[in-house]
C-alpha cells in the first residue's frame, strides 16, 4: 500500500508543491511547526535513514541541496533554518518514507527539549 507521501508524489493527494524534479518532491507540511515547514521527499520510496544504500548517496545529497535552495527562496537562508531527518518511532517519524524537514522563519530554540 502506498504511503501518504507516495500518494502526494503520484498526484493522488493534494499538496502545496514548492519543488519537483526527477529525484525529489517538496511540499508544505500540513501541520507546520514553524512559519516555513517544507518536506523534501525522494520520489524513490526509501523507508528510513537506515535504508539508505550506497546507490542513494547522490539522491540524499540532492535533497540537502534542494533544501538550501528552498531556504533561499523562502527568505530564511540568512537568518537561519533547521534540517531534520527523523528515523523510526522514537524520533517521532510519522510517515515511513525518508524525508527532510526544512524549518525556519522564527527562532527555533534548542535542538531537543529537556
Amino acid at each position: 500500500m502506498p504511503t501518504l507521501f507516495e500518494r502526494i508524489i503520484g498526484g493522488e493527494l493534494p499538496a502545496t508543491i514548492v519543488h519537483r524534479d526527477e529525484q525529489v518532491t517538496a511540499f508544505r507540511d500540513i501541520h507546520p511547526r514553524a512559519p516555513t515547514h517544507i518536506l523534501i521527499v525522494p520520489n524513490k520510496p526509501i523507508l528510513t535513514a537506515n535504508d539508505i544504500g550506497a546507490e542513494d548517496e547522490a539522491l540524499v545529497g540532492h535533497m540537502i541541496l534542494v533544501a538550501a535552495k528552498l531556504a533561499r527562496s523562502e527568505g530564511i537562508a540568512d537568518s537561519g533554518y533547521r534540517l531534520i531527518i527523523n528515523c523510526n518511532r522514537d524520533s517521532g517519524m510519522e510517515v515511513a518514507h525518508l524525508h527532510v524537514h526544512l524549518l525556519g522563519g522564527k527562532p527555533l530554540g534548542p535542538m531537543v527539549a529537556h
